[in-house]
């Protein structure tokens, strides 16, 4: 492929298009077993319940400290089948190319993409691209459906949350959102920071065998703040976090400080929020922070019976309420 750029001949079906398939998306997705010439892929299932999901990432830059556009679109639609109780297993791409990309960072970032579903174990089935005209997308937007599957005795969801389950989170919040904003150097801020995108398959297989496990999710977009309103409306609880409890990077805190922002609702990438019965709590902890992902967890709250509202028991002893998050957020990442 002797192009360095994308250009509209790439999204026309021909000649290019077929090349570009063929020397990029095929070379690290390439799935002997799954290949067919067909527009559908045939999939074998194992077990009692599939579970799908999708999503679209769009996320500015596409490269980040500790990620890329490609792993992000992985481990978000991964982290939405695990959290759910599943084991990912399939996964389709719908690559939106916009013309004068680059195609060496496309290639990374593709390259990245795979290396990232073989870790776990996920196959790329069917996947489709398009380019589109230059100013028309920024650069690269990613869409992806997600397969998994879970054994159909599992009871997981909101409807089994109970009053006086806790909340655990497994680590930080706030990296990711950081992270893709210092990478942007926007403020004139630069830092180093890491990106927390990653796998939260090993958290959630962890707590699986625990049977006061009532509810996982990850929270991506609107932070740890958002799962936790998403939680009080649905079971019409009070939830109530501790401040001094939640795991937050200085690094993450001290630019939040200067820019006005608020940790808790900013996304994360590769954490989980789970709620699981006070008996329970404890033993669980101590499972994630067995794990390498799981160190920094922590019992950051607890579900009361009352009106539907988000309350943080501040460092000095006082409580507020947290609002629910009506503006767009700043840092936006995807």
């Amino acid at each position: 492929m002797q192009d360095t750029h994308i250009s509209l001949a790439h999204g026309n079906g021909g000649h290019y298009m077929r090349e570009l398939i063929e020397q990029i998306f095929k070379r690290y997705l390439h799935n002997a077993a799954l290949d067919t010439l067909d527009d559908a892929a045939i999939l074998a299932w194992e077990a009692d319940e599939i579970v799908i999901t999708t999503d679209g990432f769009t996320v500015q830059p596409l490269e980040f400290p500790g990620g890329n556009i490609g792993s992000l679109a992985v481990h978000g639609t991964t982290n939405d089948l695990a959290v759910a109780g599943a084991l990912p297993r399939y996964l389709t791409l719908n690559a939106f190319i916009e013309e004068g990309l680059e195609i060496a960072q496309l290639e990374r970032i593709i390259k990245s993409l795979a290396q990232t579903a073989q870790a776990i174990n996920v196959h790329v089935v069917a996947g489709d691209t398009k380019v589109v005209r230059r100013g028309e997308g920024g650069g690269l937007y990613l869409a992806t459906t997600g397969v998994g599957i879970r054994a159909s005795t599992l009871k997981l969801g909101m409807q089994y949350i109970q009053p006086n389950d806790m909340i655990l989170v497994s680590g930080s919040v706030g990296d990711h959102g950081i992270a893709v904003m210092l990478a942007r150097e926007q403020f004139g801020l630069r830092g180093d920071l890491q990106s927390d995108a990653a796998s939260v398959l090993p958290l959630t297989q962890a707590l699986l065998p625990f049977s006061g496990l009532r509810f996982m999710r990850d929270p991506t977009r609107g932070g740890l703040a958002t799962v936790a309103h998403e939680i009080s409306q649905a079971t019409c609880s009070t939830v109530k976090l501790s401040q001094t409890a939640i795991p937050i990077q200085p690094a993450v805190q001290s630019v939040c400080d200067m820019l006005g922002f608020d940790p808790l609702y900013l996304a994360c990438e590769g954490r989980v929020v789970a709620i699981i019965a006070a008996e329970q709590a404890e033993v669980a902890l101590a499972t994630w922070r067995s794990l390498p992902q799981g160190q920094q967890a922590a019992i950051i709250g607890k579900i009361h019976t009352g009106t539907a509202r988000v309350t943080l028991q501040t460092e000095l002893g006082g409580e507020r309420l947290l609002d629910e998050l009506e503006d767009d957020p700043l840092p936006r990442i995807c």
